[in-house]
């Protein structure tokens, strides 16, 4: 078993939580305290259910958790867009690591069925 930090799907999530880090910096006061902690919370919760079913012979139920949580990363970025806190080229950008941690989340599952 490899150890959870040379994961690829960690590596590409942490990179996400960089990202996100990055990004929410610059909202607007009422947005960076809402949205913008509620979606660094989701990418944490994320890694640690990465982290979890790394480390756990019953990986089914906590890969399911972290699809969850990518789902409500997903979310929250579109109601960002939809807010005008985000452009279409950071949009993109954030959706595409977004969509790559997704992928993996879903074969990583497959796998352990």
């Amino acid at each position: 078993m490899a150890t959870y930090d040379h994961l690829p799907v960690y590596k590409a999530s942490y990179d996400l939580l960089v990202l996100l880090f990055q990004f929410t910096k610059d909202f607007s006061r009422e947005y960076k305290f809402t949205i913008g902690e509620s979606i660094k919370k989701e990418t944490v919760a994320m890694i640690t259910n990465i982290y979890r079913a790394n480390s756990s012979y019953a990986k089914k139920d906590i890969i399911r958790g972290a699809r969850e949580n990518i789902e409500t990363i997903r979310l929250f970025l579109r109601l960002l867009k939809d807010l005008k806190q985000v452009n279409i080229k950071k949009f993109v950008q954030i959706n595409e690591k977004i969509e790559s941690v997704s992928k993996q989340l879903t074969a990583w599952q497959k796998k352990t069925l």
